[in-house]
């Protein structure tokens, strides 16, 4: 744990040597959400590979690089992609980043995905604040020593995404006449969709939608003590009785659409924090 620490710290530093600021708070674009990046004010960008110890993006649209600026009048570190499971990283190596931010002094996590909707009272294109989520990933990103710099050893799950972030949110969406609901996410590994029955599971246990990512991160968070406010883009309906393929181009295609609206929710969510 002391390596991770110290990994840590070396991977803000270099941050810190590029971007002196310390963030309000870090943002995670999901697939196909990338352009939100396009409303941070006076840009610095840095590509992963150019810091210490982070990973590498592989999953399509998803960039890889931070952009570091100002949004909502709000200095913030924005990842244009994220990191999966499916791609074969730990999930304390998905979660690196949102450490990365801790250090560097954000207190809050906006966190954003494209899922898949299993709500049949709910369409494509819309938003959903997740206000919980189950974790089936089989793996959890706090399993080994743990360091107490980073975090206590039993953080409490109970209200992971933040109460007050979530009115936000809500009263924000309302303001704004945007579609935007509230449900369960679950997270799954991946990288294949569901089938109709794990559908009908997922549904079953009490989830509203369904993704491969940001349960981890949030988990991190909360470990980390920071506020987390979730946003979930529904980019195609997995209703199991009239379940049909789903195409990537088409999943990009719905979130890039629907980006417009998450656009204006977290830019206003960012500059009343």
């Amino acid at each position: 744990m002391t390596a991770l620490y110290d990994q840590i710290q070396e991977a803000a530093a270099a941050v810190r040597a590029r971007w002196p600021h310390a963030p309000a708070a870090g943002v995670i674009l999901g697939t196909g959400l990338g352009k939100l990046a396009e409303d941070v004010a006076n840009p610095v960008v840095i590509p992963y590979a150019e810091l210490p110890h982070f990973p590498r993006s592989t999953a399509p649209s998803h960039k890889g690089q931070l952009v570091c600026g100002t949004l909502g009048g709000k200095p913030v570190i924005v990842m244009e992609g994220r990191f999966h499971f499916y791609e074969g990283y730990t999930l304390q190596q998905v979660t690196f980043p949102v450490r990365v931010m801790k250090a560097l002094g954000a207190g809050t996590l906006v966190v954003s995905n494209a899922c898949g909707g299993m709500n049949p009272q709910w369409n494509k294109g819309d938003l959903m604040l997740i206000e919980d989520h189950i974790n089936l990933l089989g793996d959890n990103p706090l399993i080994g020593p743990n360091d107490d710099r980073l975090g206590e050893r039993f953080p409490d799950m109970c209200n992971c995404y933040d109460r007050d972030l979530l009115k936000l949110g809500r009263r924000v969406a309302m303001q704004e006449h945007i579609v935007c609901h509230q449900g369960v996410f679950v997270a799954v590994g991946g990288p294949n969709l569901e089938t109709r029955a794990e559908y009908r599971f997922l549904r079953a246990i009490g989830a509203d939608v369904v993704g491969m990512s940001t349960v981890p991160e949030v988990i991190v968070a909360v470990h980390a003590k920071m506020r987390v406010f979730g946003v979930s883009v529904i980019t195609d309906l997995c209703l199991p009785d009239a379940l049909e393929p789903a195409s990537l181009p088409a999943i990009v295609a719905t979130a890039n659409e629907a980006e417009k609206k998450l656009r204006v929710l977290v830019n206003r969510v960012v500059a009343e924090l």
